[in-house]
């Protein structure tokens, strides 16, 4: 077994006493890949590490072909002058593949987070293997996925073979997000740390963002929020709030102190009552321990979170999302910067919709005004050549900068220039109405 120094309280079912000593090495458990495969890969704090290691170390693989959400930690599979061996296909892009995809060695999948288990159980994607961590198994010999159910349920299910870290320290969390121990070809058995993600510390920023957004949140609202500066500031801004509720893709660190607080009760919820509902988690050690043997958190696979006919059952979402540039028509891009993709589609768009669709819901997308220090403004006449549209002109609503919040449902062209040009920050606004002059052939105001 991998040894960490810390581990978690509860004890091993027997189940797992007499199971465990069947574990093998990480070299062995991933000696059942073979060459011109498709394999799936756990991701986020779920990412399994060792496995991931002994995979890249074989130099005996061609064309494998791995699925993946955003991953953490080393991605040595992505590593240059692998190009032959593996090739990483990611469902959202997080920090150790953007370098891969930049120069071609790695690519991108665009695609609604929603729909990301349907390339499973659909057949459009066929999975030979999925590299998984788990919680051990219990006394009826059922693994959890721990801290990410999202698309790999759907691996967990229909690959024809099923790889898993075991780990001591990961949460046995709740919801449909088991995995018969039965349904393991090979394990490794750790305890180790999970790839943590603590929260970030605010900046001023943030922090007017912050105060604008959670003003628009009512009492008994059901949020839906990202990770990030933006989303813990607006956050940390809702303790005075009552009865609020939670149904997300993913949630951190800041959902905890609303809990203790009393502000989050789920009571008002039709979909999930009284419990928060999520897809996966991503954050440091205490929200890890938060969600270990918690019924009221419960982890469901993304088709499923991410559903509109679902997500606009419950009352007043409010879906908070972040965008890196929005166009004076009200384009958001989300997942690139030009050409050169960043993150992904993940579940904007669905929460944007079934906000959009949920009674008294408002779907919020933030971003600061600038980047580059000031020297760029991220609303513009026109997207970077390159960029992708995440929501479209028809789906968005309400914007969201340090300079304000503006709606934009039901606006004119000439309206939603306007009112995104008065969030803009001051020193891009006259230029602003000067493309919107040369474009859309609008006077432009003084």
């Amino acid at each position: 077994m991998l040894e960490s120094t810390a581990s978690r309280s509860r004890p091993p079912s027997s189940f797992w006493l007499s199971a465990r000593d069947r574990a093998t090495t990480p070299s062995e458990a991933v000696a059942s890949i073979r060459s011109r495969t498709n394999v799936f890969i756990h991701g986020a704090a779920a990412t399994p590490t060792p496995l991931i290691e002994a995979m890249a170390a074989r130099r005996d693989l061609l064309d494998v072909r791995l699925y993946h959400l955003h991953t953490a930690g080393p991605a040595p599979f992505a590593e240059p002058g692998r190009e032959r061996e593996f090739l990483s296909n990611s469902l959202f892009v997080g920090a150790p593949l953007r370098p891969a995809i930049a120069s071609g060695q790695a690519d991108y999948v665009p695609i609604f987070l929603s729909d990301v288990p349907g390339l499973f159980t659909g057949g459009y994607v066929k999975l030979d293997a999925a590299l998984l961590q788990l919680s051990p198994p219990d006394e009826h010999g059922f693994c959890s996925l721990g801290t990410s159910a999202d698309a790999a349920k759907a691996a967990a299910d229909h690959a024809r073979v099923v790889i898993a870290e075991i780990n001591e320290q990961m949460p046995r969390t709740h919801g449909n997000n088991v995995v018969p121990f039965s349904r393991i070809h090979a394990f490794i058995a750790t305890n180790r740390p999970l790839h943590e993600h603590p929260p970030e510390p605010e900046s001023t920023i943030d922090a007017r963002i912050g105060e604008i957004v959670a003003g628009l949140v009512d009492h008994g609202s059901t949020l839906q929020m990202g990770i990030g500066g933006v989303p813990d500031a607006v956050l940390a801004r809702l303790h005075d709030k009552r009865d609020l509720g939670v149904h997300t893709e993913m949630f951190s660190d800041r959902i905890i102190d609303l809990v203790e607080s009393g502000a989050v009760t789920n009571r008002h919820k039709v979909v999930g009552h009284g419990r928060i509902v999520t897809s996966f988690i991503n954050g440091s050690r205490r929200l890890f321990d938060f969600v270990d043997d918690n019924p009221l958190v419960m982890f469901y696979p993304c088709d499923w979170t991410n559903d509109t006919s679902i997500i606009r059952q419950n009352p007043k979402v409010v879906a908070i999302n972040s965008a890196i540039q929005i166009d004076l028509t009200g384009q958001v891009c989300a997942d690139s910067i030009g050409h050169r993709i960043y993150s992904g589609i993940g579940g904007q768009m669905d929460f944007v919709r079934g906000a959009a669709l949920s009674h008294g819901g408002k779907a919020i997308i933030t971003l600061p005004s600038t980047a580059a220090g000031g020297r760029i403004s991220r609303i513009v006449g026109q997207l970077t050549p390159g960029a992708g549209v995440v929501t479209t002109r028809g789906h968005v609503h309400w914007i969201a900068t340090e300079y304000g919040a503006v709606n934009l449902h039901g606006k004119s062209l000439r309206e939603r220039a306007e009112l995104l040009i008065s969030i803009a920050h001051p020193d891009f606004r006259a230029e602003l109405r000067r493309d919107l002059a040369a474009v859309r052939h609008f006077p432009a105001a003084a």
